[in-house]
């Protein structure tokens, strides 16, 4: 067996004993798996969860009520794949109701905004109307429109997690390079690089973002990216720290020796030796880019409505919090804080367990 690979299997082993880095891990996976499968978990699965009940507005947590989905004539085709990313198209109507009877072939509903009764004929239903109607319970309550929270909790998950994943790709496509490079070869073009790199660090984060996004224009990618091109200065600080030790190895003396090209030694011999700092490195980002994309929602220029997120909800409903409707806005926060605070304590695992002189 390699040295590198039992430096792995013993950074393994000390991960699996570290029980702060596993329950933060196991969080992840949890949330990540959640992410994915939101509209198949979600108990509404209508496009970005945006069934609407304005009777039944900002109502607690564990509210249950009876609805009667009336259906249209107008026919949609739902095929797995698109429910699976996009939710169901939904055409019918819901209204919450009180109670409902069916008398002379007629199905009398009492309507839960203002105790009204209304008639519909059975026919409306095919004459099975107990099919259309269902006791429906929001587990965490429903939002200011009448929207169940906790699918907007779960498809907003998916938000956060995309923009974890692809700003950190971005941010490691522009950083490992541009970082190797300035480390490698020195003089100059370091020079240069960290020049580039010190004035992209002193713009105030949250400001370079926006500035970007106003540049793209408001939108779902266009925030991913915004987000992504801001974050790759400190991958690439960190990979040129690490080339400019690493270089001075005697493997990468003997790769020269024979003749290896540059950009071979580079990404054949020392990147693959730097990758613990790296990884650590990925990890802080994926949770800063979480917080820079609810702050971004919470200013309204992040993933724009109906496209439900985690700091758009805080947006909506904090003045609630002095309503006597805390939760409304403290669900979403913790889901915030537990998310980020689990990638940030992974973090500090993966530093502790991937150190080779500890």
């Amino acid at each position: 067996m390699s040295e590198s690979n039992s430096l792995w299997h013993i950074a393994l082993r000390k991960f699996k004993k570290n029980r702060t880095g596993l329950v933060c891990f196991g969080y992840i996976i949890m949330c990540g798996l959640a992410a994915i499968f939101c509209y198949l978990l979600a108990p509404d699965n209508s496009s970005n969860a945006n069934q609407m009940h304005l009777e039944i507005h900002s109502k607690p947590p564990g509210f249950s009520t009876l609805i009667l989905k009336i259906p249209s004539k107008e026919e949609t085709s739902n095929s797995f794949f698109n429910t699976f990313l996009y939710g169901k198209t939904e055409t019918h109507s819901e209204i919450p109701i009180k109670s409902y009877s069916i008398q002379n072939n007629q199905l009398e509903i009492v309507q839960y905004a203002d105790g009204f009764t209304k008639s519909y004929p059975l026919t409306t239903f095919n004459n099975e109307p107990e099919s259309f109607i269902e006791n429906k319970t929001f587990w965490l309550g429903t939002d200011k429109y009448g929207r169940d929270l906790l699918t907007r909790l779960l498809v907003g998950a998916r938000i956060s997690f995309f923009i974890g994943f692809i700003a950190v790709f971005i941010s490691l496509v522009i950083g490992i390079p541009i970082g190797a490079f300035a480390g490698y070869f020195g003089g100059k073009i370091d020079a240069f690089i960290m020049w580039i790199i010190n004035i992209t660090w002193s713009i105030p984060t949250l400001l370079l973002v926006i500035a970007i996004t106003l540049a793209l224009g408001k939108g779902f990618w266009q925030v991913f990216i915004a987000v992504g091109l801001t974050m790759w200065v400190e991958v690439a600080r960190v990979v040129r720290g690490q080339v400019i030790t690493t270089k001075e190895q005697q493997y990468v003396e003997a790769a020269k020796a024979l003749g290896f090209s540059d950009i071979r030694i580079i990404f054949k011999h020392i990147l693959p030796n730097i990758l613990a700092p790296i990884i650590v490195i990925s990890a802080a980002n994926f949770a800063a880019a979480i917080l820079i994309e609810s702050g971004l929602s919470f200013l309204g220029i992040g993933a724009q409505p109906p496209t439900p997120s985690w700091g758009a909800m805080i947006k909506n409903h904090y003045n609630y919090i002095v309503l006597g409707k805390p939760y409304l806005a403290v669900i979403p926060g913790l889901a915030i804080m537990s998310l980020v605070m689990s990638f940030m304590l992974l973090g500090n695992t993966l530093r502790d367990v991937l150190d080779v002189k500890s």
